[in-house]
């Protein structure tokens, strides 16, 4: 497996609605891609800490898209971090799963059409998840953090950090979102990719 090293160019303080965080930007030497954390409180003094690893998406987490749950994940993330006390949120620019933003949009074409969320990948020849977690886990470690609670549904996270020298000492749910607009999404997520899911968990507004 090889090491993947990223650096961290950048970093100020950020006030936010959820609180004052510390931003820190980080860059990949070998693709150029930027990423972000924002930290709250100190995470680097070796006790485990509160973190989510949220994947880019612009359609749910600036346009507000009914049609996934990225946008309220990414601020529930935050909201969770903030009634914490202490954590981490790492934003990684891994649009649509690592496909990136044009084949993101192609993809969603195809779901109009009736394609799942998987389906519409392999039919533009596209891998099901493309993300990568090394990177995530050298800027954790880059912040000092070595020991995590991670904020997720998809035990691939879990695995990927792991993989990469990350201790997992506990996983915390990360279940806001559901709507009649994705619940056919979210059902594909839990049925053919593994998510862990209460299927009880209310849906929220905004799905009209």
């Amino acid at each position: 497996m090889s090491k993947k090293t990223i650096e961290e160019l950048a970093s100020c303080r950020l006030t936010t609605g959820h609180g004052d965080f510390r931003l820190y930007g980080f860059k990949e030497p070998e693709t150029g891609l930027e990423h972000a954390a924002l930290c709250l409180g100190d995470v680097g003094d070796g006790a485990p800490v509160l973190v989510r690893l949220h994947s880019e998406c612009l359609t749910g987490d600036a346009f507000g898209s009914c049609h996934c749950d990225c946008g309220p994940q990414l601020r529930g993330g935050l909201e969770a971090i903030a009634e914490e006390g202490r954590g981490a949120l790492l934003y990684l620019r891994q649009e649509g799963r690592g496909i990136g933003l044009l084949n993101k949009i192609r993809a969603y074409a195809l779901q109009e059409q009736g394609a799942d969320t998987l389906d519409a990948n392999r039919l533009l020849g596209l891998p099901e998840d493309a993300r990568d977690y090394a990177f995530a886990a050298a800027m954790l470690k880059q912040l000092g953090i070595t020991a995590i609670q991670l904020m997720t549904n998809n035990p691939k996270k879990m695995e990927g950090l792991e993989g990469h020298g990350i201790r997992i000492v506990g996983r915390v749910p990360l279940q806001v979102g559901r709507n009649r607009r994705n619940g056919a999404y979210l059902d594909t997520k839990a049925h053919r990719m593994g998510h862990l899911f209460d299927f009880a968990q209310r849906e929220t507004p905004g799905d009209d």
